[in-house]
């Protein structure tokens, strides 16, 4: 289980993330999309090559990278995702599982 942190945030605590997986970060804090967005594009599908249903993205930093991940974690993984929520009131973070490829109403907890 890996949780794929799109991009460093300075100041952020996610240590309490790793219960959920190993932390791996994929862009690092202050990178520009708009001067480079196909070589972050590639950048994100070599690191998200191995997606899959035991794994989580932890949605921070650029919203563009946040879009860009998505997409690709999706197409790795035919649809399905799972996103680290973090709850502000209790102070933790819940998953989130949706599955793009989809049509109508399913159980998302049945991959």
């Amino acid at each position: 289980m890996t949780v794929y942190v799109v991009q460093e945030v300075t100041g952020r605590n996610i240590i309490s993330a790793e219960q959920y997986g190993k932390l791996e970060l994929l862009l690092p804090s202050g990178m520009q999309l708009v001067l480079s967005s196909q070589p972050t594009v590639n950048k994100l599908k070599r690191k998200l090559k191995d997606f899959g249903d035991d794994d989580y993205l932890l949605l921070m930093g650029d919203p563009v990278a946040m879009g860009i991940a998505c997409a690709i974690a999706s197409e790795m993984n035919r649809g399905r995702i799972q996103c680290l929520k973090w709850d502000r009131m209790e102070k933790r973070y819940y998953p989130v599982k949706f599955n793009l490829f989809e049509k109508g109403e399913i159980d998302d907890w049945l991959w």
